[in-house]
């Protein structure tokens, strides 16, 4: 390859090829040999292993259909081996998928209500920062502000799905008995939930503070210089930031909580619970934006409203759901509740939580590289709004991938945890057959995702490459795009493997790998997209 064909390759290909040696290393074990497997359950004392029966009734696992013949030898006495969980039917997983990806959209959605509201009610004529030009123009880097700043700590949501789910399947393998201070028998994964409630909590309020403390400056530092000095920008900008800021600790709490529920595969609460919230806002938009004429403000206090009562509604049910009768959510310090110590402590949430925090650092800078190469393009302003046009469709499509990664995270850790608390009955477990098992979910998710890919991949880059009209009026933006509807396609098709294999490894714990493969790819990105924009471009190399 030349030099200059080299240079034309689609940079964000550098990315994902680097993601996509994450997925071999998810499914590189469908390819280890038994002995491995038998050395793993044999250094671990697994095979042969018994299993009570007590243990295989009481548990989750005695009550899937596909346990009743070793449960029927059990009670015979007979030597019996202990099969892995019966697969998730297709129902099953629908039933998750779809309300879960109305909460991944459901963000952006109350983002867009204001917007809207704002827009629409603000005067076009008039002067300042009253007008319409104005309003949503201060809007958008406040949005942005708030949502980057609740992304930064989605590795909170992303760490209390996994442990919890991890927690339910080692609380079905054992027959560990703990009660709380009523005398109640605890649920398992109580530590987690209440370790990621008081964790979430404090961060909220120290983001909270530090908004309060330093959003103007930084904002003014995000939109430049001469965006700041236009008449009552930065002064709305800030005002709805700091109205904003006062839901930090609820918006986190419910967070995790909502996370928690789709870790007991429930999504159908946290589902609720937004609906609560979409109708706060939207009933909040209209009296406060269009009746009252309070503008951003109104709209900032009624996502503050909304966000506020969403958090409410959610936490009676997931009390009821996630803990057991008498219990809290220990959201005090232990030195007033004196509460015994969790068996999750915050020490190990965060040691889980830190190499996610990689994941979502690398994805925001090679998102911020990219914008940063192709502001420095020839042809502005129209390069940069094809590449805004394109970077929105991606995020546009991303949601519908990023559920199938939840839903591996929330029904892989059922068989990573084998039972441990047996051998007086006569049963056994073959270590290999549940990573077999285990191996066949991945691969079934796998497939889901391409196909998933496949259609949002044909989505989004016919409408770059034929109905460019639909996302702006401009003729030379719409010239500018129509070269990324390729490279925009292809981007989102191999974002489908990716994020499934980062969902299997965030469950299988491999969390230093994939930290790293991250790490990698962020360090490679900068110098070619700095090559690129020294060449001039064009921006479909960027993408």
């Amino acid at each position: 390859m030349t030099p200059q064909k080299s240079r034309r390759a689609p940079v964000a290909f550098l990315v994902f090829a680097a993601h996509l040696a994450g997925e071999s290393r998810a499914f590189a074990s469908i390819n280890s040999n038994r002995s491995f497997s038998h050395r793993l359950g044999k250094e671990n004392n697994l095979i042969p292993q018994k299993v009570s029966l007590y243990s295989l009734e009481k548990s989750h696992i005695g009550q899937l259909p596909g346990r009743n013949a070793a449960i029927t030898q059990l009670r015979a006495g007979a030597q019996s081996t202990i099969p892995p969980p019966d697969p998730p039917t297709s129902l099953a997983l629908l039933k998750f998928y779809f309300p879960c990806l109305a909460l991944w959209i459901s963000g952006p959605l109350l983002s867009l209500v204001d917007t809207s509201f704002v827009g629409l009610s603000a005067k076009a004529n008039a002067l300042g920062g009253a007008g319409s030009a104005a309003q949503l123009a201060a809007l958008g880097p406040a949005t942005t502000f708030i949502d980057g700043s609740l992304y930064l700590f989605a590795f909170l949501n992303v760490a209390t799905t996994n442990l919890y789910a991890s927690a339910l399947a080692r609380g079905a393998a054992t027959d560990k008995v703990v009660t709380n201070r009523e005398g109640n028998v605890q649920k398992p994964g109580e530590g987690v939930v209440r370790t990621a409630a008081k964790t979430s909590l404090y961060s909220g309020i120290g983001l909270m503070l530090f908004l309060l403390g330093v959003a103007r400056p930084l904002i003014a530092l995000y939109i430049g210089p001469e965006a700041a000095a236009s008449p009552g920008l930065l002064d709305s900008a800030h005002e709805y930031v700091k109205i904003r800021a006062l839901s930090m600790p609820t918006s986190l709490l419910g967070g995790v909580l909502q996370a928690a529920l789709l870790g007991a595969k429930d999504s159908v609460t946290p589902l609720v619970s937004i609906l609560y919230s979409t109708i706060v806002n939207v009933s909040g938009d209209y009296l406060l934006v269009s009746k009252l004429g309070m503008g951003l403000k109104g709209a900032a206090i009624a996502t503050l409203l909304a966000q506020l009562v969403g958090t409410a509604a959610m936490i009676g049910p997931a009390r009821r759901r996630l803990l057991s009768k008498g219990s809290s959510l220990g959201l005090l310090p232990r030195w007033i509740t004196k509460a015994a110590p969790d068996d999750i402590g915050a020490r190990t949430f965060l040691k889980f939580a830190a190499p996610v925090l990689t994941l979502i650092l690398g994805k925001i800078s090679a998102f911020g590289f990219m914008t940063n190469a192709a502001a420095g393009l020839p042809g502005q302003p129209a390069t940069l709004a094809a590449h805004q046009i394109a970077l929105s469709l991606f995020f546009f499509a991303s949601p519908f991938l990023e559920v199938i990664s939840q839903t591996a995270q929330a029904f892989l850790p059922s068989y990573s945890i084998l039972p441990t608390d047996g051998g007086k009955k006569g049963g056994s477990i073959d270590s290999s057959e549940w990573k077999r098992a285990s191996e066949r979910l991945v691969f079934r998710l796998e497939r889901v995702g391409i196909l998933v890919g496949a259609m949002m991949a044909s989505v989004v880059g016919s409408i770059v490459a034929f109905l460019p009209g639909i996302v702006t009026k401009d003729a030379a933006v719409q010239t500018a795009v129509k070269p990324l509807a390729a490279t925009l396609a292809a981007g989102v098709l191999l974002t489908a493997p990716v994020a499934v294999s980062e969902g299997a490894l965030i469950a299988r714990k491999q969390l230093s790998y994939l930290a790293g493969v991250y790490l990698t790819s962020t360090a490679l990105l900068p110098p070619v997209l700095r090559k690129i924009r020294a060449g001039g471009g064009p921006v479909v190399q960027v993408w």
